[in-house]
């Protein structure tokens, strides 16, 4: 094993390098640090025999873990090149937690503060965002797709928390559920249906529970000339079609200004031609600009956080009142009856195991502003299941020329 001595005197070296080259051809900066490194390492293996140095040990591992340092994330690195590693979280430096399969582990891994601080800044440079005094926390994503949160103190208590939530599912279509067990064969078909009868539809679900993997999932089944327009915080949807504007938010500068949440997006997305629209969460008042857009007639898809269909449902109608003072229910609850068509709830299991638990089609808005909900298939611990005392069929499947009823049976 190389001595962590004599490994933070090869990466100074690197870094010293670093400063005073520039590069010397257009093959990129990774192959050219990738050289340095490998000349460093030689250099200082050779100097360990004449000089009195710590020696070096390994040379592989020692190139590895400079590599990581001037080039990845350091110490996390191994980390963030282990598929089965769905997210890290760090407690301050010296408590690093992974979670593999839904379930955590405390790692081994420590460092100092400073080394801390030096990694987020790095992982936050590509994104432009910032995290001070002043913007205490901060959302971003990491140019592989996996989604940066920090807070600092005061804030936190005492020390820096950091959470990447990477996006490691392999699930791109709804038959990769399938054969994942996350979701029945039935089930599948029906929610394919669907979305090519142009239902509006919301996946729910508490955090980590597969709700983004589930929206990617089911854009791949919208059709290949529709255009799609996406609204995320921070991007993390990775959607398969040749015709997709996607938009994030911004966060305001250090005068306070320039900021752009999701209510603008929404409203920016519908002067972009879409065919369908996709906001990669609704937490906010940016649910009435979204239940606006439905209502006039565009297709549309979104996540929400809630317990279960029913709360969904709730959400949605108690959302779109944050919008302001002359939104009321009696407005909101009819036009979330008339413009959201079905609830697909995401559950994760006590073993960490992740699956869709009901799929529900919503009715007519009672008296008491409650609204019908009927559940298509449910997860009554047998596995999702058709209920067959429901009707499983809608007026747009209808006007698709979908008989629903036969793509449940599997026929062709």
């Amino acid at each position: 094993m190389a001595s962590s001595t004599a490994i933070e005197f090869v990466e100074e070296s690197v870094r010293g390098q670093l400063l005073r080259e520039k590069p010397v051809r257009a093959g990129g900066e990774a192959e050219r640090i990738t050289e340095l490194i490998d000349r460093a390492v030689r250099d200082y293996d050779l100097r360990s025999l004449r000089e009195d140095l710590p020696p070096l040990g390994d040379p592989d591992h020692a190139r590895r873990v400079v590599m990581d340092a001037v080039l990845g994330l350091g110490p996390l690195q191994p980390l963030m090149d282990d598929d089965s590693v769905e997210e890290i979280w760090l407690n301050g430096p010296e408590q690093v937690f992974v979670a593999r399969g839904g379930v955590s582990e405390l790692t081994g891994i420590r460092m100092s503060q400073e080394t801390l601080r030096a990694l987020v800044e790095r992982m936050l440079a590509p994104s432009n965002r910032r995290v001070d005094l002043a913007s205490p926390f901060v959302d971003a994503a990491l140019p592989d797709g996996s989604r940066l949160h920090v807070v600092i103190p005061e804030i936190s208590r005492g020390t820096w928390n950091v959470n990447i939530r990477k996006f490691v599912s392999r699930a791109q279509r709804l038959e990769h559920l399938v054969a994942r067990g996350s979701l029945s064969a039935a089930a599948a078909r029906y929610l394919r249906a669907a979305v090519g009868a142009g239902l509006n539809i919301v996946v729910s679900g508490a955090t980590q529970a597969g709700k983004t993997t589930l929206l990617n999932c089911l854009a791949s089944a919208i059709g290949p000339r529709e255009r799609i327009v996406t609204i995320e915080e921070v991007f993390e949807l990775s959607l398969v079609s040749r015709d997709i504007a996607a938009m994030q938010c911004r966060p305001a500068n250090l005068d306070g200004a320039g900021h752009i949440g999701m209510r603008q997006l929404v409203k920016e997305a519908l002067r972009m031609r879409p065919d369908r629209i996709i906001v990669g969460e609704v937490r906010e008042a940016e649910c009435f600009d979204l239940l606006l857009a439905l209502n006039a007639g565009l297709p549309g898809m979104a996540t929400i956080h809630a317990n279960g269909p029913r709360e969904a449902v709730t959400k949605l109608c108690t959302l779109p009142l944050l919008a302001g003072a002359n939104i009321a229910s009696d407005f909101v609850v009819p036009t979330v009856a008339s413009c959201v068509d079905l609830v697909v709830h995401c559950r994760r299991r006590p073993d960490g195991a992740r699956g869709v638990s009901d799929i529900a089609l919503l009715g007519a808005a009672g008296e008491q502003g409650v609204i019908e909900l009927s559940r298509v298939f449910s997860d009554e611990g047998s596995g999702l299941l058709r209920r067959t005392e429901t009707d499983p069929n809608h007026p747009k499947f209808e006007r698709a020329g979908a008989d629903v009823r036969a793509i449940l049976a599997g026929e062709p």
